[in-house]
This record gives C-alpha cells, structure tokens and sequence, in this order.
C-alpha cells in the first residue's frame, strides 16, 4: 500500500512508520463514550504530568526520541506544548470533528506523532521519503510550506501530503464526511515496536467508540532496518 524508499531508510535508520487503514461506518454515533474517554485521559495526564516541567518530560523515553528529532530541525515538539496545555493551564484536548478527536486523544496517551487523511482523497501511490527541501504543499491552514531537508515526507501522486515538521497537509484532511480514513504515524530512533502498536490499538478502540461498525482493513509498522513490514491486521 505505501511505498518506501532506500532514501527514507538510508536518512532515517533506526526510524518506523505505523499506519491505520480504517472504513468508517455511517453516521456516526452522539460522542459521548468518546467525550468521556476523554475526560478519564485528561484526568490520567495531569495525575502524571501536572508540575512536572518540560525539561523533565522531554526526557520521557518517547518524547525523547520527538525532541532529539525535532532538534534536528530547530523546533518544538508540538504534543509537548500539548501535554503542557493539557495539565499545566487545565485546558481540554480539542474537542474537533470525532475522527479527529480520535486521533489527537491517541497522541497524547503515547506521545507517537499522527496524521489523519481521507483515502478517498489521494491520487494514486503514496510514497515515504526524505525530503530534498525543494517540495511545496499546502499544510492545513491552507499555507505553502517548503518541507526541510531531511524531513520524513510522504506524498502521492500529486504532492506531498505530509512531513512530520510542517504536518498534514489540506487537500487530504479528514471531514466529518471521511469514509476511508487512514491514518499515519511517524516514529524517530529508539522507540519501542510495542508502543507503536499499543498506539494504533489504542486509536482503533477510540474510532469504535463513535463509529462501532467500523472495520479495520490493515494496520502494519514499516521498519527502516528491515525490508518487509510487521502486519498487526489484515483484512
């Protein structure tokens, strides 16, 4: 389903990529079961975290691995402003579009950097690679951005549609009118295979919650050490 270049494993060995590939079941259901997961998770977040500061969490083995990544490129890993927002000014996690939400929620219980795009929406292959710093796309407030070199970029046959510095991009964005959502995780060095897949187990348990017919048409980690992808479902 998605193509990986020796580019990608030769720039980022040590890296893995998860995806999700999910068709939703219509209409979806009232939030409630989503909304109060929620709640318990921010409950949970702030028992841990609440007072620690963020030089401590960036030392947290996942967030680790996002910070010495996004040091690379001179930014801030945007969950740990999350995290910070979450348990340190009481804010809520966004409370979007479910197939959304689903996914900001699992990101925040692992820490395992996520995007969401609409199948139905992307022009033919899609490829992982690492960026020459000359694409453009358009991220999701519908700006042009110049990916770094470097960056994990995943394009189809269009443009790129993702890179782990600037995010997702807006031609292919989940709606709440998305049938066939896949969802992408981008994973630097040294984070374990278990986390990834307790992540996407975690982000498939959310999507059910709203939309319990749903099926999971495949869900596998790509390894930049290896040639061949492990398969959690296939169906």
């Amino acid at each position: 389903m998605i193509l990986i270049s020796e580019n990608w494993r030769s720039s980022h060995p040590g890296g893995a990529l998860g995806i999700l590939k999910m068709e939703i079941d219509a209409p979806l259901k009232d939030s409630t079961e989503l909304d109060q997961k929620r709640v318990l998770l921010e409950n949970q977040l702030r028992q841990q975290y609440q007072g620690i500061s963020r030089a401590e969490i960036r030392k947290l083995p996942v967030m680790n691995g996002y910070t010495q990544y996004y040091k690379r490129f001179k930014k801030t890993y945007h969950l740990l402003l999350q995290l910070d927002s979450v348990c340190n000014k009481n804010k809520p996690i966004p409370q979007v579009d479910a197939l959304v939400q689903a996914m900001f929620m699992a990101e925040l219980n692992s820490f395992i950097l996520t995007a969401g795009h609409d199948l139905d929406k992307i022009q033919g292959s899609i490829k992982l690679d690492s960026a020459n710093g000359m694409e453009v796309y358009y991220n999701l407030r519908g700006d042009a951005v110049t990916c770094k070199s470097g960056d994990m970029v995943m394009s189809d046959n269009q443009s790129v549609i993702c890179s782990v510095i600037y995010g997702q991009d807006q031609r292919t964005r989940i709606t709440r009118d998305t049938r066939n959502v896949l969802y992408v995780m981008y994973v630097p060095p040294e984070i374990e295979p278990r986390v990834i897949e307790e992540h996407i187990l975690d982000l498939e348990e959310n999507i059910q919650l709203v939309a319990p017919l749903s099926q999971t048409k495949l869900s596998q980690i790509y390894f930049a050490n290896s040639p061949n992808p492990s398969t959690i479902r296939e169906n």
